[in-house]
């Protein structure tokens, strides 16, 4: 009997068409940034703002990779979804994560995943302030602007720099997140808010954190749990699932091994139940 292989494909040439897109949509993006002071912004929500800049962010990608991909769908974070012919592919755009920070003055990224099935294939993340692209295929590695990265290897309690992000009271998704920021603040060296989920991300993946968690949207961090598995680091829930929960609650902890089971520890309790 004949045997048909189904061979993997190669995703190489379309990170690079991911990337000079976020690239473009990075420049974009920097014309708004530097008239932050007079952006015209518009409220979705309490504490969750979006501004032109956002939409025609996410136009540009779109129409820059359903171009060259008519069939596969795309998901983005200012308009409602595009469904297309191919069942596996779907782009997961957020064409600025980190908006409140993009108002305000402050560094954003721009996200760019391509998920076939569950999973994500290729991805490039990119800072338009700091000019830094990170970019990761499952088995080829994690990079910055074609640096190989390595999480930290860090495992000194007292020198763990953990990112988080803390909701004002009208936006608390998800109860006990200043009670979580008090289990485990004592011991460690240095509490970050960076403002931006998928920044975060890359931060673990290239040691400038130890660690990140977070109660946040799957789009935000796609990439950059991707660029942390490539590096070598360790992504759950707060209890130590797997993506079949992280990626539909967003309750993550994205970590570097040492500082993955202290935050285990510590934030499997609070709050005490452990939701289904």
């Amino acid at each position: 009997m004949e045997i048909h292989l189904i061979m993997p494909l190669s995703y190489d040439a379309v990170l690079d068409e991911m990337v000079a897109t976020a690239r473009e949509a990075g420049a974009l993006t920097l014309e708004h940034f530097k008239r932050f002071r007079d952006l015209e912004i518009g409220i979705k929500g309490p504490a969750d703002f979006v501004s032109d800049a956002d939409r025609e962010s996410e136009l540009l990608i779109r129409d820059r990779l359903m171009g060259r991909w008519p069939d596969w769908s795309f998901y983005g974070e200012e308009f409602p979804p595009t469904e297309r012919g191919d069942a596996e592919h779907r782009w997961l755009v957020d064409p600025i994560d980190g908006t409140t920070n993009f108002i305000n003055g402050q560094h954003y990224t721009i996200s760019i995943a391509l998920r076939r099935g569950n999973q994500t294939v290729a991805g490039a993340l990119y800072n338009p302030v700091s000019d830094e692209m990170f970019t990761a295929i499952p088995g080829q590695g994690a990079f910055m602007n074609g640096e190989r990265l390595r999480v930290s290897q860090q495992a000194d309690v007292a020198l763990f720099a953990i990112g988080t992000g803390l909701p004002t009271p009208n936006l608390q998704l998800y109860p006990g997140a200043y009670q979580r920021l008090d289990a485990i603040r004592a011991p460690i060296g240095a509490i970050r808010i960076v403002g931006s989920a998928a920044n975060s991300a890359a931060y673990v993946a290239m040691g400038r954190l130890t660690g990140y968690f977070e109660e946040t949207g799957f789009s935000d961090t796609a990439v950059g749990i991707l660029c942390v598995q490539e590096a070598g680091g360790v992504v759950t829930d707060w209890w130590g699932r797997g993506p079949e929960i992280y990626e539909q609650t967003g309750t993550l902890i994205i970590a570097n091994a040492a500082t993955h089971a202290y935050l285990l520890e510590h934030l499997k309790d609070v709050p005490r139940k452990n939701p289904k």
